[in-house]
């Protein structure tokens, strides 16, 4: 008898726009749908412009990596982060992109094992 799969944590890639522009979206998303049921963590690729408008708190885990194509020169930074994310069990998760020139091969990436059990991908959030 197989066990049933567990929930699977709502990703949304964020795109368009430097690092504060980005991080504006998600915390406009976030005000916008109400206070969390769970964890929501936030993955902001580039440094923040001076002033941050996520502040991490125990419902919101925000971590930050140098700006790198996720896909290639950044993938190993990604996976390492990710992994460390997932395991906190994360209710919704934001991936902000600087670049997107890979973004099909990094959502391709993204649905296959173990990632497919474990993250929804959900319709970009375009700044």
């Amino acid at each position: 008898m197989s066990t049933p799969l567990a929930r699977r944590t709502a990703l949304t890639l964020v795109t368009g726009g430097p690092a504060a522009q980005r991080e504006a979206a998600v915390a406009a998303r976030l005000a916008h749908a109400g206070p969390p049921r769970g964890l929501v963590a936030v993955v902001l690729e580039g440094l923040p412009s001076g002033q941050t408008l996520l502040s991490p708190s125990d419902s919101l885990h925000v971590y930050r990596i140098a700006p790198g194509c996720l896909c290639c020169t950044g993938n190993l930074v990604l996976r390492v982060t990710l992994n460390r994310i997932l395991r906190l069990r994360p209710e919704l998760l934001f991936i902000g992109l600087a670049a997107t020139d890979h973004l099909d091969q990094l959502r391709s990436w993204l649905q296959e094992p173990p990632y497919d059990q474990l993250l929804e991908l959900t319709a970009d959030l375009r700044t």
